[in-house]
């Protein structure tokens, strides 16, 4: 029932809503109306320098107003001089300044008039200020005797506001004043009394009118000052001056106020306005001035006291500074009085203006008019610009009201009301129109409105009309009026849809009617979807000087695409596009990149999206992360002995806690300047006891660390210095050392600096030889350090070591056991024996000595062994020794890298820390045979389209009696596949060549050659090659022949061998012939080459770059995983060096253990096919 009742109340509320026009609404101007002035001058000071002067006066109303003036209260005719200019429908004037315009200064008032009224301004006064000038006399001097009180005159001219005087000499310096001298309000300089020094004759007076541009001078004018003197006085002049100063001497006397107003006057000041109360007394010795406020306390935030204490100056008067003042001359020679009795009175200010209105036919009006001011304001009313008679009006007048019943057409007037009292006069008027019209609809018909989803729209429906109208709303086809809640008819007429949806969009009709007449508009609703933003992230946290990029999304109404636009800004503050600064904050479009980000950067940055109909606003807090600003006031309490008190105040976190405060410390003494650290304190404490050493002078600072770092440590504390006390420990780490067999060194870790507790440090040093002495021998001693000589070779001793000071000894100290000086063994090891692993690793053992023969602490055993000569060849070699140390107590060890089938000697030794023992008698062993290395080379000779030959070298090392070779192929291809692999024993190891038949035409193979002892083969070297076609050339390096720079080569090539040609036939035609040397250049004996190879060991080649595809091992001997030794183990070499008949050498130089180098992989050539 009550949402029933409050529904029907809404749509009555709609659709009987009356407008009241009274104030709302202006009346337009195609509706008859009274005048109404809109603007119009004020006070107005015509400048003689000024070219004209305006006075203005605007109206408007229905009809047109027509426009009058009065001067001084009289009518003025403004075409009575031709001076003045006009304007048509106007009342503004200009008058011109032909020179003399003084008869137009007066008091102006504009009169607007119409059919319906007349409207009236206030008084415009026009000041028409004559050129100030002082008057043309001659002024007598004024002679007067030392101490008499005098007053030189400037009585300025009149002109305009403000006026400046200013006392001056000839030469335009200004006359110094004081308390003895001054200038008064009126501008006359007063001197309390005179001086000698105060005759001259040049006291000008300038009077400045900033205003009228102008300064005036007064005629100068003299002072003589004279001593005074008795006739029959004949002392000193200076003497002469003190009588006369003495018998000058008076109590002060007033000269304003003077003494003829009596002690006391009054002072009337306006409300708002500045009092200026002045006070200037002659006397000898000057007179001192003072104020005081008799009824109360001078105001002491508005009053000030000028020119040397003879003005009080209270600014911005208020009733509360009424009251009596009172100032005060005062010498040693008496004081005088004067009382201010100030009265604070203001102009008249209304408390209720009339207001007029639009009124319909037979209603009623009511004027109010109250105004206060101090003397009491008059009232007067007007009608239409004349005085109401109260015998003729129809309606009730009083001081402060009219009012008049059932309002007719023909009431319809201008009223003004007039506020005056002695200060001023203000003027308000009430315009009331009586109007009987249909209802106006302002806002035009078919307007077209959007907004968007969820907010509120607003439809216009401006409507003037008399009687007031009812005002209601349509949607659609409907007759029925809005009354849903969401529904809101502001007084104006519009309608409000608040939290607008889709279906709002429609067309709305606004019918208006009264009983003259009914009117109506449509207005058309679009609503488009709302606007969105996020910012991404969301209340990042960033470290200092890292960058930070925020992202804008958004989405918005398609319709609206060419509204949209997006801004930034930082805490309420717009940030420019693309840079600011230093370009370290980039603002483009969506985002916004701040690099190096500070903690000014700190705040929260707000993305703003607008579009014609919204704006919407996400916000994102940047929170900058640093180290914490270092602590700061650190205090010392509770002072111990060994502990004192820290307090700080911690610095600013940045945004990060304080995880902990670490304490640091510096001492003067031992190690001033380092800081070192003391303790550290959990989380946010601010206080620690700290624990502290004797005798030390501390200064303690303090480093706040939270997640992101350290902070910078806090300026020092005041030093504190502890008492020295004993030892409260003894040194550490005993030991003992020794370079010579027979010394005993002791040593220790001296106590650190914080450790001492006292001055005179020392060390008791104590000991005896365990198990033979039972009495301590004791020696004090300032070093770390203490040596015993003529003692026992390597016996143990018992050590203690205890700290001392001045104040006491430390703790018993504790006893280390440790051992006098060493000497090295004095016995080798026996039983030495080998037993051979395999051709290049033995086992060696021995019998270890005995303890007492180490004569120290054994540290181990080393083996030497040396060869002396090859079983293969027979040959002795120099002994080159080789080593192994094998640590501690051990009987045996491994002896790796031997060579095969040599003859080698072992011999074996103890050592400790002073050095080795005798060595053991040698033993004789040989290590049996190995496998040999690879091959030196493999060469391909010969090339045919199914046959090959092969040749190769000597393998570096044999290792053993060679068995022979054993030689095999595969056939391989670009696709990486491999054939089966094809096994060729050769017996015979003298032979180093070998000739495959049965190959495939045009066909890749890769060859093995590795040679064999009775112990095995060894690895193979490898070489690729390319069975050829008949009539063609092929290799490995077929697929170079498509090359661009392959063909250039070839051209090249075949050019010089054209030049080369045409030499010989000139030489051959000349008789020459070819040297043995060229022409064994030119036909390389294969076999020899072979030979020439095997003997320089310029190349060998490896076979242990792994194929691509599965390389099925060869007699199991080869593995796919296998590599040759890397050049950098052998040193530099060249590589690609070519033999004369195009074969490939590897021309490296060996080292000294490694001898020919061996290659990295096989190579490949191509070989032309021999004709």
């Amino acid at each position: 029932m009550e949402m029933l009742l409050r529904t029907k109340r809404i749509t009555i509320c709609l659709f009987f809503f009356v407008l009241s026009l009274a104030a709302a609404i202006e009346i337009p101007l195609s509706v008859a109306q009274l005048p109404t002035i809109t603007e119009q001058s004020h006070t107005q000071v015509a400048y003689p320098f000024d070219e004209d002067f305006t006075i203005k006066c605007e109206a408007r109303g229905n009809p047109q107003p027509t426009f009058n003036w009065t001067k001084d209260g009289k009518p003025f005719n403004l075409l009575s001089d031709p001076r003045i200019i006009t304007f048509n429908n106007s009342g503004t004037f200009v008058i011109q300044n032909h020179g003399i315009i003084s008869n137009f200064q007066g008091k102006y008032r504009c009169y607007a008039s119409n059919a319906l009224g007349t409207a009236m301004s206030e008084e415009i006064e026009l000041i028409v200020p004559s050129v100030p000038k002082f008057p043309k006399e001659k002024i007598e001097p004024l002679d007067v005797e030392h101490g008499d009180s005098v007053i030189l005159h400037c009585n300025p001219p009149k002109g305009i506001p403000p006026l400046h005087i200013y006392w001056m000499n000839i030469d335009l310096q200004h006359i110094p004043q004081d308390e003895r001298v001054s200038m008064s309000l009126k501008g006359d300089l007063y001197f309390a009394n005179v001086e000698e020094n105060d005759s001259r004759s040049d006291y000008c007076c300038f009077a400045a009118f900033p205003r009228l541009r102008t300064i005036v001078q007064k005629m100068p004018m003299t002072l003589k000052v004279s001593r005074f003197k008795h006739a029959n006085d004949s002392g000193s002049p200076n003497a002469a001056v003190t009588k006369a100063n003495f018998i000058k001497e008076r109590k002060p006397k007033l000269l304003i106020p003077p003494e003829s107003a009596g002690s006391s006057s009054s002072v009337t000041v306006i409300k708002g306005g500045v009092l200026l109360l002045e006070c200037i007394a002659e006397g000898l010795p000057t007179p001192h001035l003072s104020w005081v406020k008799v009824t109360g306390n001078l105001p002491k935030d508005k009053s000030v006291k000028e020119n040397f204490g003879k003005i009080l100056k209270i600014e911005q008067v208020s009733a509360a500074d009424e009251g009596t003042y009172q100032c005060t001359a005062s010498n040693p020679m008496g004081r005088t009085k004067h009382e201010f009795h100030v009265h604070v009175e203001e102009p008249p200010r209304w408390i209720k203006e009339p207001e007029g209105g639009v009124y319909s036919v037979g209603t009623n009006l009511v004027l109010l008019c109250e105004a206060i001011g101090n003397p009491e304001p008059t009232i007067q009313w007007k009608l239409n610009g004349m005085p109401i008679d109260s015998r003729t009006f129809r309606g009730r007048i009083s001081a402060r009201e009219i009012s008049l019943t059932n309002l007719q057409l023909q009431d319809s007037a201008v009223y003004q009301c007039e506020a005056s009292n002695k200060h001023g006069t203000i003027l308000a008027s009430a315009n009331v129109n009586v109007l009987n019209i249909a209802p106006l609809i302002l806002t035009s018909d078919g307007e077209n409105y959007a907004t968007v989803v969820g907010y509120s729209a607003f439809l216009h429906c401006e409507i003037f009309a008399s009687p007031a109208a009812d005002i209601r709303w349509t949607k659609d086809d409907s007759v029925e009026p809005l009354s849903a809640l969401r529904y809101e008819l502001n007084k104006n007429g519009t309608l409000e849809i608040k939290e607008t949806k889709k279906d709002d969009s429609g067309s709305y009709a606004c019918w208006a009617s009264n009983s003259v007449g009914k009117r109506a508009i449509t207005a058309n609703l679009d609503i488009r979807d709302a606007t969105k933003i996020v910012i991404t992230p969301k209340n990042p946290r960033v470290l200092k000087s890292h960058s930070i990029l925020l992202k804008c999304q958004s989405e918005y109404d398609s319709h609206l695409k060419n509204s949209f636009k997006l801004s930034w800004r930082k805490d309420g503050d717009q940030l420019p596009v693309n840079s600011t600064q230093d370009s370290r904050i980039i603002v483009d479009m969506d985002t916004l990149f701040i690099s190096s980000v500070t903690l000014e950067d700190q705040g929260v940055y707000m993305c703003v999206a607008s579009t014609s109909l919204d704006s919407v606003v996400a916000e994102s807090r940047l929170i900058v992360l640093d180290v914490p600003d270092p602590p700061e006031d650190l205090q010392l309490s509770e002072h111990q002995n060994r502990s004192v008190r820290l307090s700080w105040k911690a610095g600013a976190s940045h945004n990060s806690p304080v995880n902990e405060s670490i304490i640091e410390y510096e001492e003067s003494q031992w190690e001033p300047g380092r800081w070192q650290e003391l303790t550290q304190v959990p989380g946010n404490d601010t206080t620690a006891l700290l624990t502290l050493a004797p005798y030390m002078n501390y200064q303690f600072r303090v480093v706040s660390v939270n997640a992101v770092g350290r902070s910078q440590p806090s300026k020092p504390s005041l030093r504190y210095a502890t008492p020295p006390a004993a030892p409260d420990k003894n040194p550490e780490n005993i030991r003992v050392e020794a370079s010579e067999p027979n010394e005993m060194v002791m040593k220790w870790e001296p106590l650190k600096p914080t450790e001492r507790n006292g001055p005179g440090l020392e060390y008791k040093v104590s000991w005896r030889q365990r198990g033979v002495e039972t009495d301590w021998n004791e020696e004090l001693v300032k070093k770390h350090s203490l040596t015993l000589r003529n003692t026992p070779t390597f016996v143990p001793y018992e050590i203690k070591v205890q700290a001392v000071n001045n104040l006491g000894t430390g703790p018993e100290p504790n006893v280390t056991t440790g051992y006098s000086g060493e000497d090295t063994p004095d016995a080798a090891p026996s039983g030495v024996s080998v037993d051979i692993v395999n051709s290049t690793l033995v086992k060696v053992f021995w019998f270890g000595i005995p303890r007492d023969r180490v004569r120290g602490h054994l540290k181990g055993y080393k083996v030497s062994w040396w060869k002396t000569k090859s079983m293969l060849d027979g040959k002795r070699h120099h002994p080159e020794k080789h080593h192994l140390t094998f640590v501690g107590d051990r009987n045996y060890g491994m002896i790796p890298g031997l060579e095969p089938f040599s003859e080698f000697r072992l011999t074996v030794v103890a050592y400790n820390s002073k050095g080795d023992g005798p060595e053991s008698s040698p033993v004789v062993f040989e290590t049996p045979e190995g496998v040999p290395e690879q091959p030196r080379f493999l060469k391909i000779l010969n090339f045919d389209k199914d046959s090959v030959t092969l040749s190769w070298g000597l393998p570096k090392k044999a290792n053993g009696h060679l068995t022979g070779y054993i030689l095999q192929y595969q056939i391989i291809n670009e696709t990486h596949e491999i054939g089966p692999l094809s096994d060729i024993s050769v017996a015979n190891r003298s032979t180093l060549s070998w000739r495959l038949s049965g190959l495939s035409a045009s066909t890749k193979y890769k060859f093995y050659v590795k040679a064999c002892t009775a112990k095995g083969c060894g690895n193979p070297v490898t070489e690729e090659g390319l069975t050829m076609a008949q009539g063609t050339y092929a290799g490995i390096y077929d697929g170079i022949s498509t090359q661009g720079w392959f063909i250039g080569l070839m051209c090249a090539v075949a050019l010089l061998t054209l030049l080369l040609l045409t030499i010989c036939f000139v030489r051959r035609n000349k008789g020459g012939k070819y040297s043995v040397k060229e022409k064994e250049d030119l036909h390389p004996d294969p076999e020899a080459q072979s030979i020439k190879d095997e003997i320089f060991g310029e190349y060998s080649d490896s076979d242990e770059k792994p194929l691509k595809g599965s390389l099925r091992s060869i007699n199991g001997d080869i593995k796919a995983t296998e590599s040759a030794d890397s050049l950098v183990d052998y040193g530099e070499g060249e590589h690609g060096m070519f033999n004369e008949d195009g074969s490939f050498i590897g021309a490296y130089s060996g080292s000294k253990e490694k001898g020919s180098v061996e290659s990295t992989g096989s190579s490949t050539a191509t070989f032309p096919l021999h004709a």
